[in-house]
């Protein structure tokens, strides 16, 4: 849909009231993600009103979420705007979806669990002290200090929560480029700059955040390893190179997200603690390995920000249900589910490595030292995907993650079947050759 016919599904004379048409439009799905809307000026004269009622429009639904600015390519809707809307549209029959970025369901254990009779009452303890002793232990294995850990609610509602404890909207906060999508919504939704710092397979450049620290700069959030969408993992020359530069910064509150855990296919070297910051917290989630429908991560950091994060909890959900932190704390402890998990990380890798593989054997550029997913390097984006949609996969676009890196597309090595990685890497041979041959012609 163009801007033109953008145009005719904004109104109001206020800010307040062009604000709502447009977020009406996008729940609608008649606005969809990335789309441009008018300039201020053409929509200030559709509307018969002063520009500056547009700006403040705009620089509100900027702030958000639902709208980003593009530069030269004007105000669009965001990648991800923070409301329930019909975005998702269906794959087509028989197409594989290597996009989503799952775990296999075959690698998972089974969520059967003898239910607790016991009664949960308001004031009780909100977290369950075996699940806090299970994940103080990981976390000593892993020489991440947990005197002070918190339960929550997902990777993801802990840095929101960690994030919320300490920033302001207009803060900025640093964050690999590409990254994860939903990180990058989620501080677009909370009203804070992302602040792109390039990576390569062994995690954020240092060169790329020492200049990201020479500015204003609140926070940092990482992914240590299994990044998504690249795969790239921390090493321990890497991690001591980027806690240098951030001893200088003891102020910046950094975030190290390690959603996948015990399956991500390589140790775990923690910036945290390493950089010494004033401010901190370590997130890792369950849910990559022992099922997405738990809801449950756990939370270490200092002091402050745990007792913020415990606190402001209290004042909303009150705790994760202890339901869940029950059956976390069953399979965790379980000998024949550990083992699964060990045998599930040893196949990601197998996927994961066979894909790059064989398409390195196909002169096609690929990455993903670990997790679930290989970033590929390509020329086209949208016509790699339909290549790819032609041959019976789904892949996903590397817009939705990229800030300033060069294109390239995500593919969930994760549930791949065998014989697959020929056909996408035959598929993604044909699209480099057409490429080529356009640019010959």
């Amino acid at each position: 849909m163009a801007g033109v016919d953008a145009l005719a599904l904004i109104g109001g004379t206020r800010a307040e009231e062009i604000g709502a048409s447009v977020e009406a439009a996008i729940r609608g799905g008649r606005l969809r993600p990335g789309q441009p809307l008018p300039p201020v000026r053409r929509l200030a004269e559709h509307l018969a009103i002063s520009p500056s009622t547009v700006a403040a429009a705009y620089r509100e639904l900027r702030a958000r979420g639902l709208v980003t600015a593009a530069g030269r390519n004007g105000t669009r809707v965001g990648p991800r705007p923070p409301l329930a809307a019909p975005f998702a549209d269906a794959l087509p029959q028989g197409v594989r979806d290597l996009a989503s970025g799952n775990p296999d369901p075959a690698l998972l254990p089974a969520l059967v669990t003898q239910v607790s009779s016991e009664r949960r009452l308001y004031g009780d303890a909100a977290n369950f002290e075996p699940l806090l002793e299970l994940a103080r232990s990981s976390f000593n294995a892993d020489g991440i200090a947990a005197g002070q850990v918190a339960v929550v609610g997902g990777a993801l509602d802990g840095i929101e929560r960690v994030l919320g404890a300490h920033l302001r909207a207009g803060d900025r906060v640093a964050v690999e480029d590409p990254c994860y999508a939903a990180t990058r919504h989620l501080l677009l939704a909370l009203g804070l700059e992302p602040v792109p710092v390039a990576i390569d397979d062994a995690g954020m450049l240092p060169e790329a955040l020492a200049g990201a620290l020479r500015g204003r700069l609140e926070a940092l959030v990482v992914v240590p390893r299994a990044q998504n969408p690249t795969g790239a993992a921390l090493d321990s020359g890497r991690a001591e190179a980027l806690a240098t530069l951030l001893r200088t910064r003891p102020e910046v509150l950094v975030i190290e997200d390690d959603h996948a855990g015990p399956i991500a296919g390589v140790p775990l070297h923690s910036l945290t603690q390493r950089a010494g910051t004033d401010r901190w917290a370590y997130v890792r989630s369950v849910s990559k390995w022992l099922g997405p429908d738990l809801r449950v991560a756990v939370l270490a950091g200092d002091a402050v920000t745990v007792s913020r994060v415990d606190g402001r909890q209290r004042l909303g959900t009150g705790w994760v249900s202890h339901l869940l932190q029950r059956m976390v704390v069953e399979l965790w402890s379980d000998p024949e589910v550990l083992r699964l998990v060990k045998h599930a990380a040893e196949v990601y890798r197998r996927r994961r490595e066979g894909l790059i593989a064989t398409l390195a054997a196909h002169g096609i550029r690929a990455r993903g030292r670990s997790g679930l997913n290989v970033w590929i390097e390509v020329d086209d984006e949208q016509a790699a995907l339909a290549r790819l949609l032609e041959a019976g996969f789904a892949a996903a676009p590397g817009e939705r993650f990229r800030l300033h890196a060069p294109p390239g597309i995500r593919i969930g090595s994760a549930v791949l079947r065998e014989g697959e990685a020929e056909l996408i890497a035959a598929a993604l041979t044909e699209e480099r050759v057409v490429t080529d041959r356009a640019r010959s012609g």
